[in-house]
C-alpha cells in the first residue's frame, strides 16, 4: 500500500486526554526495549505498549528458563536474564513508560501529521513516530472457552497475572500445568484462604526446584492439587461463586472458589496491524533495511515483524534493526542526520545513560 493510501486513513477524533510524545514502541520484547535504548541515545522518549502483563514478550514468556547463547558479549543466559538486563540498561534513562496488559487497536494520521494510537484500555497517544516491534504478533493469552466465563467480573478472572496479591484471603484455583501456574500456586499459598492447582494430569512443566517446593506444599495440606478440567464457571451478578469440573473418570464435580487464575499458555495474532495500512507480505511488514521506515511515514518496525530480502529471525538481528530505526527516526523527528558518537566517549551519551566519572 502506498503512502497515500496509508496517510488516507480517517482520524478518530483528538482527545484532550491524550498523551503527547515523540515515539511510542509497540512491543515489550527484548527488541522493544532494545528500541528504546536505541532512541534514548539519540534523545527521544519513549511510551511503550504491550498486551502481556510483563515485559519480555515471547522471550520472557516461551523462553523465559531456556538458554540462549548467541547474545553477544554474553555466553548464556536464559529469556528471562536476558530481559533483566535490557531492562538495567534503560533504567538510567528512566524510560520508557510502560502501558501493559492493553494493545493497540487503532492507528490513525491526525491532520497535523502525527498519529493517533488507541489502545484496548482506551489509552490514547498522539506521537510524531511509532515503532512496530511486536514479533509474530501481539501475543495474548489463551483463553478459558467454558459455560458462565463471559459473564464474569474482570477481577474475578485474571490472566496470566503479573502478580498474585488478588489472592488474599480467597479461595483460589490456579489454572494450568506450566512453569507459570505451579509459581503463582505457590505464591499464593501464602496469601489465599484457600489454594488448589488445577491441570488434567498429575504432571508440571516447571524447574525443579518448583517442583520440589509444590510438592513440599502439597505434603503440608497448604495446596491442594485437583486433577481434571473446568467445563462450567458458576456465579452471581458477576461474581465467582464455584467452578463445575471433570475428572478423569469424566465424572461431573463441583469446587466452591471465589478467585480463577488461568494459566492455559499464550498465542500470537497480527490483530489490527493488519488494517493500518502498511504494507505487507505473508503477515510481515515490508520495510527499507536502511531504515527500517514502513511504508507510511513516521512508521518504523523491527524485529520478526518485518521482511526484507535477507532478513534473519534472530534477536541479534533485531538488535541491529532498532538502532537503524533510532538512527532514522531521529533524523525525521530532528530535521538533520544524527551525529555518530560513541559510548565509550560521548559526554553527551555518559549524561544520557547517568555516567559519572569520579574526579581525579
Amino acid at each position: 500500500m502506498s503512502e497515500s493510501q496509508a496517510t488516507a486513513i480517517q482520524p478518530d477524533s483528538p482527545s484532550s486526554n491524550a498523551i503527547d510524545t515523540d515515539a511510542l514502541i509497540i512491543g515489550a520484547g527484548p527488541i522493544g526495549l532494545f528500541q528504546a535504548f536505541q532512541l534514548g541515545l539519540q534523545g527521544i522518549k519513549a511510551h511503550l505498549v504491550d498486551a502481556l502483563p510483563h515485559v519480555g514478550g515471547q522471550c520472557a514468556q516461551l523462553y523465559g528458563h531456556k538458554p540462549i547463547y548467541d547474545i553477544p558479549g554474553i555466553p548464556v543466559c536464559t529469556g528471562k536474564e536476558l530481559v533483566q538486563l535490557l531492562d538495567q540498561q534503560i533504567a538510567p534513562m528512566n524510560l520508557p513508560r510502560r502501558h501493559l496488559n492493553q494493545q493497540v487497536q487503532s492507528l490513525s494520521r491526525l491532520a497535523d501529521g502525527r498519529w493517533q494510537a488507541v489502545t484496548t484500555a482506551g489509552t490514547e497517544f498522539h506521537t510524531r513516530s511509532v515503532f512496530v516491534a511486536a514479533g509474530v504478533g501481539a501475543f495474548v493469552p489463551k483463553a478459558l472457552k467454558v459455560a458462565g466465563v463471559d459473564q464474569l467480573a474482570a477481577d474475578q478472572l485474571l490472566y496470566h497475572p503479573s502478580e498474585t496479591s488478588s489472592a488474599l484471603g480467597r479461595s483460589v484455583l490456579v489454572y494450568g500445568g506450566d512453569e507459570e501456574a505451579v509459581q503463582a500456586a505457590i505464591d499464593c499459598a501464602s496469601l489465599a484462604a484457600k489454594t488448589r492447582l488445577m491441570h488434567r494430569r498429575d504432571a508440571f512443566d516447571a524447574a525443579p526446584d518448583l517442583l520440589a517446593r509444590l510438592q513440599a506444599l502439597r505434603d503440608s495440606g497448604a495446596i491442594e492439587v485437583v486433577i481434571g478440567q473446568i467445563t462450567e464457571v458458576q456465579h452471581n451478578a458477576g461474581q465467582l461463586q464455584a467452578l463445575q469440573w471433570m475428572d478423569g473418570e469424566g465424572r461431573e464435580q463441583t469446587l466452591s472458589v471465589d478467585r480463577l487464575l488461568v494459566y492455559l499458555g499464550i498465542s500470537p495474532r497480527l490483530g489490527p496491524i493488519a488494517d493500518w495500512g502498511m504494507a505487507i507480505e505473508k503477515k510481515q511488514l515490508v520495510i527499507d533495511p536502511a531504515t527500517m521506515a514502513t511504508s507510511a511515514q513516521g512508521i518504523y518496525a523491527v524485529g520478526d515483524i518485518v521482511s526484507y530480502p535477507g532478513k534473519k529471525k534472530l534477536i541479534l538481528c533485531g538488535f541491529h534493526e532498532a538502532t537503524m530505526a533510532a538512527f532514522a527516526a531521529a533524523e525525521y523527528l530532528q530535521g538533520e542526520k544524527p551525529l555518530l558518537q560513541y559510548t565509550t566517549t560521548s559526554a553527551k551519551l555518559h549524561a544520557i545513560l547517568g555516567v559519572h566519572h569520579p574526579q581525579h
